[in-house]
């Protein structure tokens, strides 16, 4: 049983396409009668083709049929949290550090007790495959924050030790006259890892780490909101030059470039969290 939890986890991981998540992409299909509704949030990757290849890869290899679970796909969170409350899925894959500020925030929800399994993303900076010298001079500064301590503080500063209720705070991005500009897609939709304020402000964790990332670089950073599921469109058609939020599934199983579209390269890892499920429930917590 275990196993078998284990593979859905991990296919839902890699679920990975661009449609929107309205109310008839959450309508049961026939074949999926009697599944588990997941909903999760768009990737990079947009392509349904790649999800059912790897699932048969992985029915073929293990010989164990993976099918208790239909993937129901958003672009952005509120219209996934909304489609969990009005029952159009059953549960939603999000990170650990999302479901607590989401609990805080909508008391209902509820981390699924028995998803045990200990799956972890890692999270990466994405660019064009023609922007080396940016992704090398990105890595370099990830390194540095690394080994002297920064990164850690960010994370404990901005996610480990914040009230789970708290609205994470504004951070001032530099700006530096006659710099050049590194513009940064952003969702909004991992808070507090990517958030953005009812005013439109980014804040919080990514734009903390965006701000050193600028300072150190001597670059200034403008952040651009889109929709999750516009993110690749937006890198490769030149609108922004980064994606704050690419993933690298850390996994023997699962390829490390399973969520990188053709012309797009990945930085190293700044940031790791787990995947957990969250279910709603009808009544308040008592």
């Amino acid at each position: 049983m275990k196993k078998v939890f284990t593979l859905l986890m991990i296919c839902a991981l890699l679920l990975m396409t661009g449609c929107g998540g309205g109310q008839d992409n959450a309508e049961k299909k026939d074949s999926d009668a009697g599944k588990v509704k997941l909903g999760m949030i768009t990737r990079l990757n947009a392509s349904e083709e790649n999800f059912g290849e790897f699932m048969k890869k992985i029915e073929d290899t293990l010989s164990v049929k993976i099918s208790s679970h239909a993937p129901v796909f958003f672009d952005n969170l509120n219209s996934m949290q909304m489609a969990l409350q009005s029952k159009q899925i059953d549960e939603i894959s999000t990170y650990r550090s999302v479901a607590r500020y989401m609990i805080a925030n909508e008391p209902r929800f509820e981390v699924l007790k028995d998803h045990s399994l200990e799956f972890i993303d890692s999270f990466c900076f994405a660019l064009r495959d023609d922007e080396t010298e940016l992704r090398d001079s990105l890595n370099k500064v990830i390194k540095e924050m690394q080994n002297d301590g920064t990164l850690d503080r960010l994370t404990k500063e901005y996610i480990t030790d914040i009230a789970a209720e708290s609205e994470p705070v504004a951070v001032k991005l530099p700006r530096f006259p006659n710099a050049g500009t590194i513009k940064v897609a952003v969702t909004g939709d991992l808070p507090p890892l990517d958030f953005v304020s009812t005013d439109g402000n980014p804040a919080g964790f990514n734009t903390a780490v965006l701000a050193e990332i600028g300072n150190r670089m001597l670059k200034n950073i403008e952040i651009v909101q889109i929709d999750s599921g516009a993110r690749a469109a937006a890198l490769t058609s030149k609108q922004v030059d980064v994606v704050f939020w690419a993933i690298v599934p850390v996994s023997e199983i699962i390829p490390s470039d399973s969520d990188k579209p053709n012309g797009i390269i990945l930085s190293d890892p700044y940031y790791k969290d787990k995947i957990v499920h969250i279910i709603f429930k009808d009544e308040e917590k008592k």
